[in-house]
């Protein structure tokens, strides 16, 4: 911000909450290890799946299995946990879904590293060349985002190429720290982009995660979203299949969509408040003043503080 750098301690803001680094491969390790320790059943390598008779009282899901058997099972609920490419959501009749989706006009290049992180923080730098993050992985690892113009390819950007422009970026933070460099590992262009469908559900097909909604990871909400949507949808059949009750079914939707809002509100104002230029030299005086509130104004900060830890 004008040259100054600023820390943002929003747990001390929030009552002492905090949020914790799970890496997503790490939570995909896990979930699967715990759900085959008990007993589950998970089908890898599958091709052709297609969902039926999903208005029924008795939803199925067929597939081919990874030796060529074509597979049927019937269930009484069927929960779409597919992303955004997956066959869950455009399973559903056409009409029946109303989609919300908004391009924000920036790209990033995602790097992956074997460096340690640079430091305890993560860190939103803005320099007149554009965004860069650093976010903690593990203790090998670290996460970097650049902003780069849309249309940028991985091929583009040389590994030194990368690092200079990092550099570059952090040097009003590296006065207090100093970027640690390793071994690029992966190198990925993410188009900044939201989407949400309402209602999250079609007769007894449920959509969760990325198959109902997208989100910039500007604010890290994308997998703790998809997390809530689990927890609701699960908290919904434990009702109906101990008490009989459908209401938490019937809510479903209404229920996740009020926190899926509210996080891309917060990742929307956070996009235009730590890239240069997103459509106009207007915006990025909006930006500016909004990072002078956010280091100068205890009550946005606290406001900041309960988005960014989440409710």
């Amino acid at each position: 911000m004008s040259g100054k750098a600023f820390q943002v301690s929003y747990s001390d803001l929030y009552g002492g909450r905090e949020h914790f680094v799970y890496p997503q491969q790490e939570v995909v390790k896990d979930l699967i290890g715990g759900f085959l320790d008990s007993g589950g059943d998970i089908r890898f390598e599958v091709s052709d799946v297609e969902l039926r008779d999903l208005t029924s009282s008795s939803p199925s899901v067929a597939f081919t299995s990874a030796d060529g058997t074509r597979e049927t099972i019937t269930s009484d609920f069927v929960a779409g946990c597919d992303g955004f490419h997956g066959v869950s959501r455009t399973s559903i009749p056409e009409g029946a879904l109303q989609e919300f989706t908004h391009h924000h006009g920036i790209e990033w290049l995602t790097i992956l590293a074997e460096a340690p992180p640079s430091t305890k923080a993560t860190i939103y730098a803005l320099q007149d060349d554009g965004f860069a993050g650093h976010m903690l992985r593990s203790a090998t690892v670290s996460r970097f985002y650049l902003q780069v113009p849309v249309g940028t390819k991985p091929s583009d950007w040389s590994d030194e190429q990368v690092w200079e422009a990092l550099h570059k970026r952090f040097a009003l933070h590296e006065s207090s720290w100093t970027l640690t460099e390793g071994k690029i590992i992966e190198k990925r262009v993410l188009d900044m982009r939201s989407h949400v469908v309402e209602p999250m559900s079609y007769g007894r097909l449920y959509l969760l995660g990325d198959a109902a909604h997208i989100i910039t990871p500007v604010g890290a909400k994308g997998m703790n979203l998809a997390m809530n949507d689990a927890a609701t949808f699960g908290r919904a059949l434990i009702d109906f299949y101990g008490t009989g009750s459908e209401t938490g079914l019937k809510t479903y939707s209404e229920d996740c969509l009020r926190r899926i809002w509210r996080a891309q509100e917060f990742s929307q104002w956070m996009v235009n408040m730590i890239h240069t230029d997103v459509s106009s030299p207007f915006f990025g005086r909006l930006a500016q003043a909004r990072l002078e509130h956010l280091a100068e104004s205890p009550a946005y900060r606290a406001t900041f503080a309960e988005n960014y830890v989440g409710p």
